[in-house]
């Protein structure tokens, strides 16, 4: 009970922090719509500004016709605007305040601070779209201290967290395509949230024909993330998955008989709530599988790398950070995470956690970018 009436609080404590914030952004806005016209009237004003800060709940409601999706793009900006617009208007009001203690009248000081707070929000927009629709290619060389078959050297391709929806679509899609398929890898892995919530946008724009042209010499295989459960489509995605020939791996294990290597695929840790059967712990996945062969293991968020270590991975792949996908989140994840993003050494396990192809929500990055990564694995001779 006692937990119960905590979760309410936080909640409440939550909801009250974000209309009190949201009540200082739409006070400043109204204060700089007022010096060049009073046809607003505020009650007006504050109608259209509210239905504004919550068009992404508003648009999630209605996500299947026309204005609803409309209604979540349209939030989904204005949450990267709103997080800018916390950390930019303090200083802009000192800043006036200052200007109007030495003298300065308003007709002064409310464009010139106004019209500055814009242009430097344009620019955080223009440059966080950049890093969101330009991916880049990261390397990781990769030693492995066992033999697989006649393979020496293992081109792995990985893509996290690409949330194809109404924002990530084709065009995107098509980026990460031609990046992978560039590479020539031996094996595509897809560590979760591939596709954004819903199912429809995936389907209605037939995204499953452009990612149905990723190739690799073994195969590509995928796991669910939180994303796909929050959907709550899962049988139908990995229907589709499977029809093009993307292997959805939910607690199961692949051996690879040609490259002589196994990939292990876990259920979110969503499923831990969100699914009846639960998901099976790390050590049970991979207790009966021959230890002498390279395993390579997709989990969608970073956690338990000793758990993975010490049952026998060699690899652990993992996505779900996007690394704050802009800052200054990125300062919470990394407190939040053991590796919130890149690369690490856990025993004698490989870490890699990518930062993302997609996004969620607004398609702003700062402090982060899209990526591919690119695993260049060498085994023993």
């Amino acid at each position: 009970m006692k937990r119960v009436i905590r979760m309410i609080l936080s909640v409440v404590m939550m909801v009250i922090i974000f209309l009190g914030l949201n009540t200082y952004i739409g006070w400043n806005i109204y204060v700089f719509k007022a010096h060049y016209t009073t046809s607003i009237s505020p009650v007006w004003f504050s109608i259209v500004f509210t239905i504004l800060v919550f068009s992404y709940l508003i648009g999630r409601w209605g996500k299947h016709n026309p204005v609803g999706r409309l209604l979540k793009v349209i939030g989904s900006y204005y949450l990267a605007l709103m997080e800018f617009m916390i950390i930019v208007l303090p200083f802009a009001d000192i800043f006036a305040w200052v200007l109007h203690r030495v003298g300065y009248t308003a007709d002064f000081y409310i464009p010139v601070v106004g019209w500055t707070t814009i242009i430097l929000l344009v620019v955080l927009f223009i440059w966080g779209s950049y890093n969101a629709w330009s991916p880049i290619l990261r390397t990781y060389p990769v030693h492995i201290s066992k033999q697989a078959g006649v393979n020496k050297k293992l081109t792995i391709a990985v893509a996290s967290d690409i949330h194809l929806g109404n924002i990530v679509g084709n065009r995107h899609l098509k980026r990460l395509i031609k990046g992978i398929n560039q590479m020539k890898p031996d094996l595509i892995l897809l560590p979760g949230d591939i596709i954004d919530d819903s199912i429809e946008p995936f389907m209605r724009n037939k995204m499953a024909n452009s990612l149905k042209q990723l190739h690799a010499k073994y195969g590509v295989y995928a796991v669910l993330g939180n994303h796909e459960y929050y959907g709550g489509n899962i049988e139908q995605y990995i229907k589709e998955m499977s029809l093009i020939g993307i292997q959805v791996l939910r607690d199961e294990t692949v051996t690879i008989e040609n490259a002589d290597i196994i990939v292990a695929g876990r259920k979110d840790k969503s499923a831990e709530s969100m699914d009846p059967e639960g998901r099976i712990s790390i050590d049970m996945l991979l207790e009966h599988l021959d230890h002498s062969k390279p395993i390579i293991v997709m989990d969608h968020q970073p956690y338990g790398f000793q758990q993975a270590a010490e049952a026998g991975a060699d690899i652990l792949l993992c996505g779900h950070t996007h690394r704050g996908q802009f800052a200054p989140n990125h300062w919470i994840t990394r407190r939040l995470f053991e590796l919130d993003w890149g690369y690490m050494r856990k025993q004698s396990m490989h870490v890699v956690v990518s930062s993302g192809f997609g996004t969620w929500g607004p398609p702003i990055r700062l402090a982060s970018r899209s990526e591919i990564i690119r695993l260049d694995v060498e085994l023993e001779g």
